[in-house]
């Protein structure tokens, strides 16, 4: 089905710059020939609904201090103004919502220990489950397998002495559903449950039923870090890391998704990097490894620093970065706007432009592409030439001169365009290329031409080139839209 979609729209692109890459990786076959980098597959990141998710107690104090932030949500020097939202301000918002995600966690637990007919005893110890006063970290979302719901747990005990340290502990609150065909996701589910009624757990780790927008709401809403540790790179975009920012949350995930390019160094945390070579079993270790460490010697000590005895400082700038970096760009408004200018006006245009004269230009485009599939396999590049006396040295500044005669047979030179394909030489491949198009200097008459141009030497190192042909025509969308190219 996703090969069908490919070959039948006339544009197509990923829900993050990252799941663009892969997904241009994934699916080259589909243009063969054609480098990963020019697959016409494209990249438009997700983005939340701002002011669903916000909560309202931030929301006005946005305006308090900022003012009319619904009217500037995309504009990243209005969002700088978080600078200016007190210390003690910006803390008290945070810690009312937090301590009512507490009272919504218990009254949740304490229903269903009603429900299953847990004892009095279970039932009024629900009141010691969580403390407002603690790091909250949150995990909800779909429980899929490559989201790795239980990495958490990789090292117990090293995860129990984090959640009882006497002055410094953490807690985590889980939730999210399985797809009722996904045995594994719902498998991960039991298990992180299981974890959260065991000895040394239980207060510290909570597992909500029933997740849902409501739910979600409330967790984005009122915790202090929100952990994502998908097994790279399997998320395509993810979204509920982008709630939490306006809320004063910060992120704590892999590279992956749209934290990729959410990720400034300065606004959260990330979890370790890609193994390329490695099992998907050493990388979970390796990530695990890497979630304790941060736990350890960044995140939990960060939050618990308290210089004036009261504020967490260190924190609050923390907070306010993330306001700043995700706000303005992770948001619905950016989104559409982005698909509106890239793809739906540039689709409208062209459906305008064919419907005229009785659609007479899509007929001929169609006509042509006929023609050009038919004739195409006659294009062949033959006796490429370099013109430089030096062939192997090429100082920088000058130019290397190249000459190729292709021949095309019954298709119209004006519907070709032949480019020297350049860039660094890397194992037989060319890294970082770049395109310098030849002109037509010749003909034969025999349906050969000469084409000649230059490829400018503007750095030093190892260089290579080939030459190759592509059709054009104005009414094309992508370059690659007939998927053909022949190359020397």
């Amino acid at each position: 089905m996703t090969i069908l979609a490919l070959r039948m729209s006339r544009h197509s692109n990923g829900v993050s710059k990252l799941h663009g890459e892969v997904s241009r990786s994934l699916w080259r076959d589909v243009w063969n020939g054609v480098p990963v980098h020019e697959v016409p597959i494209t990249s438009v990141t997700n983005g939340i609904h701002t002011k669903t998710w916000m909560a309202p107690e931030f929301s006005a104090l946005y305006r308090k201090y900022l003012g009319e932030w619904e009217e500037h949500i995309t504009e990243p020097d209005f969002w700088r103004g978080v600078i200016d939202i007190p210390d003690a301000q910006l803390w008290e918002t945070h810690q009312q919502l937090k301590h009512r995600l507490v009272e919504f966690v218990r009254e949740r637990v304490r229903i269903r220990r009603e429900r299953i007919g847990d004892s009095p005893e279970a039932i009024r110890n629900v009141n010691r489950i969580l403390d407002p006063e603690v790091l909250t970290i949150g995990f909800a979302r779909r429980f899929a397998t490559y989201k790795r719901g239980a990495l958490l747990f990789s090292d117990k005990e090293r995860l129990k002495r984090l959640l009882n340290d006497t002055t410094r502990p953490v807690q985590f609150i889980f939730a999210g559903k399985a797809h009722p065909r996904d045995e594994g996701g719902r498998a991960l589910i039991q298990e992180v449950y299981r974890f959260s009624r065991e000895a040394g757990f239980e207060n510290r780790v909570v597992f909500l039923e029933d997740y849902d927008s409501y739910i979600a709401r409330r967790l984005v809403q009122g915790v202090d870090l929100w952990l994502n540790n998908p097994l790279r790179p399997m998320e395509a975009s993810g979204t509920s890391g982008m709630k939490c920012a306006p809320n004063g949350g910060i992120n704590l995930s892999v590279l992956d998704g749209w934290w990729h390019e959410g990720f400034n160094g300065n606004n959260g945390w990330a979890i370790a990097a890609e193994i390329s070579d490695g099992t998907v079993e050493f990388q979970s270790a390796v990530d695990a490894n890497s979630l304790y460490q941060l736990l350890e010697n960044q995140i939990i000590p960060l939050y618990y620093a308290k210089p004036d005895g009261k504020l967490p400082l260190a924190w609050l700038q923390l907070m306010r970065e993330s306001i700043r970096s995700v706000t303005p760009v992770f948001n619905t408004h950016r989104m559409v706007k982005e698909y509106t200018e890239r793809l739906y006006i540039p689709a409208a245009r062209s459906h305008e432009n064919f419907g005229q004269n009785g659609c007479e230009p899509a007929t001929q485009l169609s006509q042509w592409k006929a023609r050009m599939r038919k004739d195409w396999p006659q294009v062949r590049i033959h006796d490429v030439q370099v013109g430089n006396k030096d062939r192997q040295n090429i100082l920088v500044g000058e130019s290397l001169e190249v000459s190729a005669r292709v021949y095309l047979g019954d298709v119209d030179p004006n519907h070709v365009r032949v480019e020297a394909y350049h860039g660094e030489a890397d194992n037989g491949g060319i890294k970082n290329p770049m395109v310098s198009v030849l002109n037509a200097s010749g003909q034969n008459g025999d349906g050969s031409y000469l084409y000649q141009g230059s490829v400018p030497a503007s750095e030093s190192g190892a260089y290579g080139f080939s030459v190759r042909v592509v059709p054009i025509h104005p009414n094309l969308m992508q370059s690659h839209e007939l998927r053909l190219i022949a190359w020397s």
